[in-house]
Parts: C-alpha cells; structure tokens; sequence
C-alpha cells in the first residue's frame, strides 16, 4: 500500500492544481498513443532568450557514447549488478518535474530525463536544473509525436531540432535518445539517430504505465512486479500519480538493495 505523508500529499495536491491551471496532461508513449499539448510555459520569450545557452561558468554536459558489445537499441542492463535506471519521458507541468528530481535526490537516487525540444522551449532552466542534480538527460524528439510513422526528413529534424535545443542550452545533445510514442525506433529512425549523433537507441524492459493514470497504488504495484538487476524502467513527468508512487518505489528498491542510478552508470 503506498504510504502518503503529510509532506507528500502537499507536493500531491501542489502538482495536481498546477495542472488544473496549466492544462492537459503530458501524453505517454504507449503504442496508439494520440498526442496531448504540453502545459504552457510561464517564461516570457525574452526570458527564455536569456536561458537559451550554458550558464556561466557551468560544464557542458556529458555527450553521447558508444558501448562496445551492446545492442544498437538498449533495453537493459547488466542483469549482474543491483542497479536499475528509472527514466522519465520529459514533459508536462515543471512542478511535477521538479518534485520529482527533488524526491529522488532525498532518497540518494538519480534519474534519466529524456526530454520533449517543445517543453524545453517553454522550459529552458528545467535542462540545467536536471544536469545540477545529477541525473542523466537525452532527447525524446522535438514535438513527441510519433516520428517511427513520419518520412526521413521529417524524422531527422525532430531528432535533431531537439538535439539542437539541449546543445544550446547545456553544451551537448544530451547523453540519449529514445524514439517517441514508441518503446523502439524503426530501423530508419535507428539510423537518423546514429546520424545525429547518439550511438544507441535507448528502450526499457519495465513499463510503469504512469501516463494512463492507474493511480500511485498500480504504478507502484506495476514497477516493483517486473523490475530486478539492469531493469531500465519507463515513468513520466507531468502525472500527479507518479510523484505519490516513486517514494514507495524507491524505498522498496532500497529494501531490495537495488540502486537507482542513472542509465550512464548502468551500462558502465
């Protein structure tokens, strides 16, 4: 059963009235997924301007590399060591996200992001905010529709477009790529992504199922099911939902001595 505190139940309702206010939910990327609008941003574009590269004396971010004798499209890792990587597709509402960072921070976790080129626009600072604390963050394509589905031009500007967006803003195009409403790329979207710069194509074994809502309660249920050693498991920004399961997830992963580490330290 998850146990909701006082502190948390606050972040809860917090999360849940920000997006009352700021609009629809950020969409998975189940297959048949229909795409939903991203929470508008509430910087101005000057402001964003001003965010749109690397801070002051800050270090560009970690680039992409290449894992000799690892699959093209990785699903998992080492099934040899107690680690799992909890990555989440980056959209929605930035209050969501940044509880959640917060949360696996207290709890000595570290994430991957995979981040939306749009939510980055709208939300330059988010980019920075990840890199601060520790966690990995890649490229969930520009617009987050299905690119597996679109002609080879248009697949590559939206890998590259969002590629652009994180050099700008952290100096590299991000230490991944996931394909968007789909857990694989086809093997043209494969090939563009190699192209861009990104060697593997980074998948996942556990499914949370977070962007359908099933409550904190299921999402828990779900990942702890399925998850052991190398586990790379699919949860998401932008559901209230998530932000009440991952202190149970975590805390049962630590019963289990699993760490949650970021994919980077994974597969290294």
């Amino acid at each position: 059963m998850v146990r909701v505190t006082t502190s948390n139940r606050r972040e809860v309702l917090r999360a849940g009235a920000g997006l009352v206010a700021g609009g629809a939910l950020a969409a998975g990327c189940g297959a048949g997924q229909t795409a939903a609008p991203t929470t508008p941003g509430s910087a101005s574009p000057s402001a964003a301007r001003a965010s749109g590269h690397p801070s002051a004396g800050a270090q560009a971010a970690p680039a992409p590399r290449a894992y000799p004798g690892l699959p093209a499209q990785i699903t998992h890792g080492p099934r040899t060591r107690p680690q799992v990587a909890l990555t989440f597709h980056g959209q929605g509402d930035p209050g969501i996200a940044h509880s959640l960072l917060s949360t696996a921070e207290q709890h000595g976790a570290r994430l991957t992001v995979l981040a939306v080129g749009t939510w980055l626009d709208e939300h330059p600072d988010v980019a920075r905010r990840i890199l601060d604390g520790g966690h990995d963050l890649g490229n969930h394509t520009q617009r987050h529709i299905s690119v597996n589905t679109m002609a080879e031009a248009a697949a590559r500007k939206e890998i590259t477009d969002c590629a652009d967006r994180l050099k700008r803003l952290t100096g590299s195009i991000g230490t991944w790529f996931r394909p968007s409403r789909s857990p694989t790329a086809s093997p043209l979207v494969a090939r563009l992504a190699r192209e861009a710069g990104y060697p593997h194509v980074l998948s996942y074994d556990v499914d949370s199922l977070d962007y359908t809502s099933p409550g904190a309660a299921a999402i828990t249920r779900k990942v702890l099911a399925e998850v052991r050693n190398g586990s790379v498991v699919s949860m998401h920004f932008g559901y209230p939902g998530t932000v009440a399961a991952l202190p149970d997830v975590l805390h049962e992963l630590d019963r289990r001595k699993l760490r949650a580490v970021t994919t980077t330290e994974l597969l290294s």
